[in-house]
Protein backbone atom coordinates (compact mmCIF):
# COMPACT_ATOMS: atom_id res chain seq x y z
CA UNK A 1 0.00 0.00 0.00
CA UNK A 2 1.19 3.72 -0.86
CA UNK A 3 0.74 5.42 2.26
CA UNK A 4 2.03 8.55 0.70
CA UNK A 5 -1.04 9.06 -1.52
CA UNK A 6 -3.21 8.95 1.97
CA UNK A 7 -1.31 12.03 2.70
CA UNK A 8 1.69 9.65 5.28
CA UNK A 9 4.28 10.26 3.30
CA UNK A 10 6.92 10.82 6.09
CA UNK A 11 10.56 9.35 6.64
CA UNK A 12 10.43 6.60 8.87
CA UNK A 13 13.05 6.73 12.02
CA UNK A 14 14.21 4.26 14.81
CA UNK A 15 15.00 3.78 18.74
CA UNK A 16 16.14 0.97 19.96
CA UNK A 17 14.51 -0.07 23.33
CA UNK A 18 15.74 -3.20 25.01
CA UNK A 19 16.50 -4.61 21.80
CA UNK A 20 13.46 -3.83 20.04
CA UNK A 21 12.85 -0.76 17.12
CA UNK A 22 10.66 1.49 18.31
CA UNK A 23 9.56 3.45 15.07
CA UNK A 24 8.81 7.40 15.00
CA UNK A 25 8.58 10.61 12.89
CA UNK A 26 10.86 13.85 13.35
CA UNK A 27 9.74 16.16 10.77
CA UNK A 28 10.64 19.59 10.67
CA UNK A 29 12.34 22.07 13.09
CA UNK A 30 11.62 24.60 16.04
CA UNK A 31 10.08 23.79 18.96
CA UNK A 32 8.80 20.40 19.36
CA UNK A 33 5.25 19.14 19.26
CA UNK A 34 4.60 15.58 20.71
CA UNK A 35 1.55 13.61 19.14
CA UNK A 36 0.83 10.21 21.09
CA UNK A 37 -1.99 8.28 19.52
CA UNK A 38 -4.03 5.63 21.72
CA UNK A 39 -5.18 1.41 20.67
CA UNK A 40 -5.28 0.63 17.99
CA UNK A 41 -4.21 3.44 16.02
CA UNK A 42 -1.09 4.15 15.18
CA UNK A 43 1.16 7.30 14.21
CA UNK A 44 -1.21 7.27 10.91
CA UNK A 45 -4.19 8.79 12.53
CA UNK A 46 -1.88 12.36 12.96
CA UNK A 47 -0.69 12.05 9.38
CA UNK A 48 -2.90 15.48 8.66
CA UNK A 49 -1.36 17.32 11.36
CA UNK A 50 2.48 16.23 10.71
CA UNK A 51 2.03 17.57 7.50
CA UNK A 52 -0.07 20.74 8.33
CA UNK A 53 2.53 21.51 11.74
CA UNK A 54 6.12 20.34 10.68
CA UNK A 55 6.26 23.58 8.67
CA UNK A 56 6.49 25.63 11.24
CA UNK A 57 7.55 23.16 14.58
CA UNK A 58 9.30 19.88 14.93
CA UNK A 59 6.76 17.00 14.90
CA UNK A 60 7.87 14.07 16.89
CA UNK A 61 5.55 11.06 16.31
CA UNK A 62 6.30 7.87 17.50
CA UNK A 63 4.36 4.44 17.41
CA UNK A 64 4.13 2.45 20.42
CA UNK A 65 5.94 -0.23 20.66
CA UNK A 66 3.95 -3.18 19.39
CA UNK A 67 1.86 -0.73 16.68
CA UNK A 68 2.29 0.75 13.43
CA UNK A 69 5.88 0.16 12.59
CA UNK A 70 7.34 -1.05 15.94
CA UNK A 71 8.76 -3.87 16.44
CA UNK A 72 5.68 -6.27 18.20
CA UNK A 73 8.15 -8.62 20.50
CA UNK A 74 5.64 -10.94 22.26
CA UNK A 75 6.78 -10.84 25.65
CA UNK A 76 7.20 -7.08 26.37
CA UNK A 77 6.58 -5.67 29.45
CA UNK A 78 3.12 -3.59 27.98
CA UNK A 79 1.97 -1.53 30.77
CA UNK A 80 1.88 2.22 30.98
CA UNK A 81 4.73 2.47 33.38
CA UNK A 82 6.77 0.92 30.39
CA UNK A 83 5.15 3.27 27.60
CA UNK A 84 5.80 6.60 29.93
CA UNK A 85 9.22 5.46 29.69
CA UNK A 86 9.50 4.57 26.60
CA UNK A 87 8.70 7.93 25.26
CA UNK A 88 10.88 9.44 28.02
CA UNK A 89 14.14 7.19 26.64
CA UNK A 90 13.12 8.61 22.99
CA UNK A 91 12.89 12.24 23.71
CA UNK A 92 16.08 11.87 25.91
CA UNK A 93 17.98 10.27 22.90
CA UNK A 94 16.26 13.24 20.57
CA UNK A 95 17.65 15.80 23.34
CA UNK A 96 14.74 16.87 23.77
CA UNK A 97 13.18 18.24 27.22
CA UNK A 98 10.22 20.39 26.64
CA UNK A 99 6.92 19.66 24.28
CA UNK A 100 4.04 20.68 23.48
CA UNK A 101 1.35 17.74 23.76
CA UNK A 102 -1.33 16.31 21.68
CA UNK A 103 -3.12 13.18 23.20
CA UNK A 104 -5.78 10.69 22.24
CA UNK A 105 -7.00 7.35 23.13
CA UNK A 106 -3.94 5.63 25.71
CA UNK A 107 -2.04 8.82 24.25
CA UNK A 108 -3.44 10.22 26.84
CA UNK A 109 -2.42 7.87 30.21
CA UNK A 110 0.59 7.70 28.86
CA UNK A 111 1.09 11.78 27.76
CA UNK A 112 0.34 12.72 31.00
CA UNK A 113 2.32 10.18 32.59
CA UNK A 114 5.36 12.24 30.70
CA UNK A 115 4.17 15.31 31.78
CA UNK A 116 3.77 14.18 35.93
CA UNK A 117 6.26 11.29 36.22
CA UNK A 118 9.20 12.27 34.65
CA UNK A 119 11.19 16.08 34.16
CA UNK A 120 9.74 16.34 30.81
CA UNK A 121 8.39 20.08 30.43
CA UNK A 122 5.16 20.92 28.88
CA UNK A 123 4.45 24.24 27.22
CA UNK A 124 0.87 23.65 25.40
CA UNK A 125 -1.83 20.30 26.21
CA UNK A 126 -4.42 19.53 23.90
CA UNK A 127 -6.51 16.51 25.00
CA UNK A 128 -8.74 14.64 22.71
CA UNK A 129 -10.91 12.21 23.48
CA UNK A 130 -9.40 10.59 26.20
CA UNK A 131 -8.34 9.87 29.72
CA UNK A 132 -5.45 9.69 32.56
CA UNK A 133 -7.79 9.38 35.62
CA UNK A 134 -8.44 6.16 37.51
CA UNK A 135 -12.00 5.19 37.33
CA UNK A 136 -14.53 1.66 37.88
CA UNK A 137 -16.51 2.64 34.67
CA UNK A 138 -16.13 1.07 31.10
CA UNK A 139 -17.90 1.16 28.51
CA UNK A 140 -19.40 -2.25 27.69
CA UNK A 141 -18.13 -2.35 24.43
CA UNK A 142 -14.36 -2.34 26.05
CA UNK A 143 -15.30 -4.23 28.57
CA UNK A 144 -16.59 -7.39 26.28
CA UNK A 145 -13.19 -7.32 24.80
CA UNK A 146 -11.02 -7.03 27.79
CA UNK A 147 -12.85 -10.09 29.40
CA UNK A 148 -11.27 -13.18 30.08
CA UNK A 149 -10.98 -15.64 28.47
CA UNK A 150 -13.22 -15.26 25.16
CA UNK A 151 -11.96 -10.83 24.98
CA UNK A 152 -8.32 -11.68 24.48
CA UNK A 153 -9.32 -14.76 21.73
CA UNK A 154 -11.88 -12.13 20.16
CA UNK A 155 -8.86 -9.48 19.52
CA UNK A 156 -6.33 -11.61 18.68
CA UNK A 157 -8.13 -14.26 16.28
CA UNK A 158 -10.68 -12.53 14.90
CA UNK A 159 -9.37 -9.13 15.12
CA UNK A 160 -12.31 -7.68 16.83
CA UNK A 161 -10.46 -4.83 18.07
CA UNK A 162 -8.81 -3.31 15.33
CA UNK A 163 -11.27 -4.23 12.47
CA UNK A 164 -14.49 -2.34 14.50
CA UNK A 165 -12.32 0.65 15.03
CA UNK A 166 -12.35 1.02 11.11
CA UNK A 167 -16.63 1.86 11.57
CA UNK A 168 -17.18 2.34 15.37
CA UNK A 169 -14.83 5.45 15.55
CA UNK A 170 -16.17 8.20 12.96
CA UNK A 171 -19.17 9.34 12.17
CA UNK A 172 -18.21 9.77 8.58
CA UNK A 173 -17.44 6.71 6.51
CA UNK A 174 -13.99 6.35 6.15
CA UNK A 175 -12.62 5.75 2.99
CA UNK A 176 -11.75 2.26 1.68
CA UNK A 177 -8.04 3.03 1.67
CA UNK A 178 -7.91 4.85 5.01
CA UNK A 179 -9.52 1.71 6.40
CA UNK A 180 -7.03 -0.49 5.20
CA UNK A 181 -4.29 1.82 6.32
CA UNK A 182 -5.30 1.83 9.97
CA UNK A 183 -5.18 -2.39 9.55
CA UNK A 184 -2.24 -2.75 7.35
CA UNK A 185 0.09 -2.76 11.08
CA UNK A 186 -2.22 -5.90 12.34
CA UNK A 187 -2.27 -8.21 9.63
CA UNK A 188 -1.49 -11.01 11.78
CA UNK A 189 -2.31 -12.64 14.94
CA UNK A 190 1.15 -11.79 16.31
CA UNK A 191 1.19 -8.50 15.79
CA UNK A 192 -2.30 -8.03 17.85
CA UNK A 193 0.02 -8.27 20.81
CA UNK A 194 0.06 -4.78 22.10
CA UNK A 195 -3.69 -4.26 21.01
CA UNK A 196 -5.03 -7.03 23.21
CA UNK A 197 -2.30 -6.09 26.13
CA UNK A 198 -3.62 -2.30 25.46
CA UNK A 199 -6.96 -3.53 26.31
CA UNK A 200 -5.90 -5.48 29.29
CA UNK A 201 -3.49 -2.54 31.12
CA UNK A 202 -7.25 -0.78 31.91
CA UNK A 203 -6.82 -0.69 35.07
CA UNK A 204 -10.06 -0.83 36.57
CA UNK A 205 -9.08 -2.06 40.28
CA UNK A 206 -6.99 -1.21 42.84
CA UNK A 207 -5.59 -4.85 42.43
CA UNK A 208 -4.40 -4.50 38.64
CA UNK A 209 -0.96 -3.80 38.21
CA UNK A 210 -1.41 -0.67 36.47
CA UNK A 211 -4.12 1.29 39.19
CA UNK A 212 -0.72 2.77 41.37
CA UNK A 213 0.75 4.03 37.95
CA UNK A 214 -2.60 5.92 37.02
CA UNK A 215 -3.24 7.34 40.15
CA UNK A 216 -0.02 8.90 40.62
CA UNK A 217 -0.44 10.57 37.45
CA UNK A 218 -4.43 11.53 38.64
CA UNK A 219 -3.15 13.06 41.21
CA UNK A 220 -0.75 15.00 39.96
CA UNK A 221 -3.08 16.54 37.21
CA UNK A 222 -4.61 19.73 38.64
CA UNK A 223 -0.76 20.64 39.15
CA UNK A 224 0.49 20.95 35.67
CA UNK A 225 1.15 24.11 34.86
CA UNK A 226 1.02 24.66 31.20
CA UNK A 227 -1.78 26.22 28.90
CA UNK A 228 -4.33 23.51 27.83
CA UNK A 229 -7.29 23.07 25.35
CA UNK A 230 -9.60 20.00 25.53
CA UNK A 231 -11.21 18.92 21.48
CA UNK A 232 -13.70 16.49 21.72
CA UNK A 233 -16.00 14.33 19.65
CA UNK A 234 -19.29 14.11 20.78
CA UNK A 235 -20.11 10.63 19.57
CA UNK A 236 -18.21 8.89 20.67
CA UNK A 237 -19.14 5.20 22.19
CA UNK A 238 -15.77 4.84 23.87
CA UNK A 239 -14.60 8.13 25.99
CA UNK A 240 -17.95 9.91 26.34
CA UNK A 241 -19.21 12.42 28.37
CA UNK A 242 -18.82 10.58 31.55
CA UNK A 243 -14.83 11.11 30.74
CA UNK A 244 -15.40 14.58 29.36
CA UNK A 245 -17.02 15.84 32.23
CA UNK A 246 -13.90 14.59 34.74
CA UNK A 247 -11.68 16.41 32.85
CA UNK A 248 -13.86 19.46 33.46
CA UNK A 249 -13.88 18.65 37.07
CA UNK A 250 -10.02 18.60 36.80
CA UNK A 251 -9.64 21.60 34.71
CA UNK A 252 -12.03 23.86 34.93
CA UNK A 253 -10.81 26.94 33.32
CA UNK A 254 -9.33 24.96 30.71
CA UNK A 255 -11.26 26.22 27.18
CA UNK A 256 -13.53 22.76 25.81
CA UNK A 257 -14.47 22.29 22.25
CA UNK A 258 -17.13 20.03 21.62
CA UNK A 259 -17.78 18.55 17.90
CA UNK A 260 -21.46 16.91 18.08
CA UNK A 261 -21.23 15.57 15.16
CA UNK A 262 -17.86 13.74 15.58
CA UNK A 263 -16.91 10.26 16.81
CA UNK A 264 -13.85 8.75 18.62
CA UNK A 265 -11.37 9.04 15.57
CA UNK A 266 -11.95 13.06 15.75
CA UNK A 267 -9.13 13.99 13.66
CA UNK A 268 -10.83 11.55 10.58
CA UNK A 269 -14.05 13.75 11.34
CA UNK A 270 -13.31 16.95 12.01
CA UNK A 271 -9.93 17.53 10.31
CA UNK A 272 -10.32 21.03 8.93
CA UNK A 273 -12.21 22.36 12.29
CA UNK A 274 -9.48 20.95 14.29
CA UNK A 275 -7.04 21.92 12.53
CA UNK A 276 -7.89 25.91 12.74
CA UNK A 277 -8.55 25.41 16.70
CA UNK A 278 -5.15 24.20 17.15
CA UNK A 279 -3.78 26.99 15.17
CA UNK A 280 -5.58 29.13 17.42
CA UNK A 281 -4.30 27.16 20.18
CA UNK A 282 -0.84 27.36 19.57
CA UNK A 283 -0.48 30.40 17.80
CA UNK A 284 -2.08 32.22 21.02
Amino acid sequence: MDLALLGYDFQSNYFNIQGHNLHYLDEGSGEVILMLHGNPTWSFYFRNLVSHYSRSYRVIVPDHMGCGFSDKPQDYDYSLQRRVYDIEALLKFLSIDRVSLVVHDWGGAIGLGLATLTDIQVNKLVITNTAAFTSSYIPWQINLVKKRPLGPLMVKYLNAFCWPATFMTTVKTLPTMVKKAYLMPYKALKDRVAINQFVQDIPINKTHKTFNTLKQIEDRLEKLDCDKIILWGMKDFCFNNYFLNRWKEIYPKTPVVEYSNAGHYLFEDKANETLEEMDRFFNS
